[in-house]
């Protein structure tokens, strides 16, 4: 009688490693050689940095195999490339385990910064899957995708991590839904622009030290900011349309403002202002930028002069998050597809309501409650916390400033 027929153990599959210097059609001679001998392509990975070229390919080979090994091998001394070959596991230890990405920026981001970020990936059980940088101007960017089953312990962790280095962390679960956000909804004051409107309007109507009293006041929790808003708009009765126009001449963009709102647009981004100011200067930087919704406050002007009462509903904090929520729907999108910017306790729920809450140049109230931090005075390197490339904004727009 014939025994059982025995199935041979499939090879495990091989790794090749090229590296060395790249030049045109490596990929292509490779792939058309590794055809030419019924090779299956499991996985394959190619990087580049400063012209030298590694490529990971993944290969099953039903027979023949060492024939493959040394016209490879041919291939690569006569391109003057190193090639490494490995048997490597069937199935990736790795597969199936959720993703999450970590983003370093910051004016500098040196290998001290980045050792203490690997170091709070590994103390939480994690394993960096891959690094590559987005940008190096206008500040410096890299993004880590990490393994790790602890999320919220390790972003716990890099708070501490971001205070002693000086560079901003986010982490963030990586996926569609991550790359999938079409929402920007930014506060106006210190966020989109450098100043405060009430304290350009304050200054024209000479009441500047009045103003940042009550502002005082409201920051002690001495006020709620209804109250101090209404409180100080008061002090600004009998101001005329030439004194708002003044002031809103005096209006400063925040550095990269520009090119923050040009890139979203292009990548097919909506991108709204709800403000704690005034419609009379947010509607002019919506015209001005492109915007799709501005919203705020209203200064009810009689016989060309402010009567030092407001309008409508007061847009406060809660009115924020509720505005962030209006805008996604009217823009058909999830709040969960959203992203909120801003500085100051009054952006705390819209911040919080957002499918990613950014604090730029924040109080440290709003920091600490954010997702993300950032501290650059650049508003466009928020474009890298959504995994925007720098190559990317510059295909876009030429060379922004």
């Amino acid at each position: 009688m014939t025994g059982p027929t025995t199935t041979p153990t499939p090879e495990p599959p091989l790794l090749i490693r090229v590296t060395g210097r790249d030049r045109p059609g490596l990929t292509r001679d490779l792939l058309r050689l590794l055809a030419e001998a019924g090779a299956e392509v499991d996985d394959m990975e190619q990087l580049v940095v400063r012209e030298r070229l590694t490529l990971d390919v993944l290969v099953r080979l039903d027979s023949a195999a060492d024939r493959v090994i040394k016209d490879v091998l041919y291939w690569a001394f006569t391109r003057d490339l190193k090639i490494d070959f490995e048997r490597v596991e069937a199935r990736s230890a790795r597969a199936g385990r959720r993703r999450h990405v970590i983003t370093v920026l910051g004016s500098r981001v040196g290998p001290d910064s980045l050792a203490e970020v690997a170091d709070a990936v590994a103390e939480h059980d994690g394993t960096i899957d891959r690094i590559f940088r987005l940008a190096t101007e206008p500040v410096i960017a890299y993004e880590l995708v990490v393994i790790t089953e602890r999320p919220e312990e390790l972003r716990r962790h890099l708070v501490g991590v971001a205070q002693r280095t000086g560079v901003d962390l986010a982490v963030q679960a990586d996926g569609l839904e991550r790359r999938a956000k079409r929402l920007v909804v930014l506060d106006v004051d210190s966020t989109l622009i450098t100043n405060e409107v009430i304290e350009l309007l304050a200054d024209e109507a000479g009441c500047g030290d009045q103003v940042t009293e009550i502002t005082n006041r409201a920051m002690a929790g001495e006020l709620d900011f209804e109250q101090s808003l209404r409180a100080r708009v008061r002090l600004l009765k009998g101001l005329d349309l030439a004194a708002i126009e003044r002031a809103r001449a005096r209006i400063t963009l925040t550095p990269g403002a520009r090119t923050f709102v040009t890139t979203l647009h292009r990548l097919g981004y909506a991108v709204a202002v709800v403000s704690g100011g005034f419609t009379q200067f947010t509607d002019g930087l919506k015209a001005e930028l492109g915007l799709d919704h501005a919203f705020a406050n209203t200064l009810e002007i009689s016989d060309g002069v402010i009567t030092g009462e407001l309008l409508g509903p007061i847009v406060d904090r809660p009115e924020k998050a509720r505005l962030l929520a209006r805008i996604a729907e009217l823009e058909g999108v999830p709040t969960s597809q959203t992203v909120a910017v801003g500085d100051g306790a009054n952006d705390l729920d819209m911040l919080a309501a957002a499918g990613l809450g950014i604090a730029f140049n924040a109080k440290p109230v709003v920091r600490e409650q954010a997702d993300a931090t950032v501290s650059v005075p650049h508003l466009d390197a928020i474009l890298f916390m959504l995994g925007i490339r720098r190559d990317d904004v510059v295909s876009i727009l030429g060379s922004p400033a």
